[in-house]
């Protein structure tokens, strides 16, 4: 299901992650979209994406998320999340937090879209 507005973005992205459905998550993204998967690393391209992605579902994640649109003129948006991830990695039980800041655009058909995602762009725990 497409997101209509920038908000639905983050809220298909929380359903998908919790569910481990890859394809809906890479789906949220434009073909050449940039993802930050750790803090000062940036990847490029839905394929870059879904690797980095496939990491986070290795761990079973659960995570919520309050969201909201900051800013916005015609197609684009500059959008925040408050979010918490828990899951099991590696080492043990994960528990994260942090703030994204994400920019979407409004596609032909009138879905949204991410162009930038950074679950790390105002800090993290």
């Amino acid at each position: 299901m497409p997101a209509k507005n920038p908000v639905e973005l983050d809220q298909l992205f929380g359903e998908a992650l919790n569910s481990g459905n890859i394809e809906s998550l890479v789906a949220l993204y434009e073909p050449d979209a940039s993802f930050n998967p750790e803090p000062g690393q940036e990847v490029h391209g839905r394929e870059a994406i879904r690797e980095a992605l496939e990491g986070f579902l290795a761990m079973t994640p659960r995570i919520t998320m309050d969201t909201k649109v900051l800013a916005q003129t015609g197609d684009v948006a500059l959008c925040t999340a408050n979010w918490h991830l828990t899951g099991t990695g590696p080492e043990g039980p994960v528990d994260m937090n942090g703030q994204s800041v994400e920019v979407a655009r409004k596609q032909s058909d009138g879905s949204w879209l991410f162009i930038m995602d950074n679950p790390f762009g105002l800090g993290w725990d």
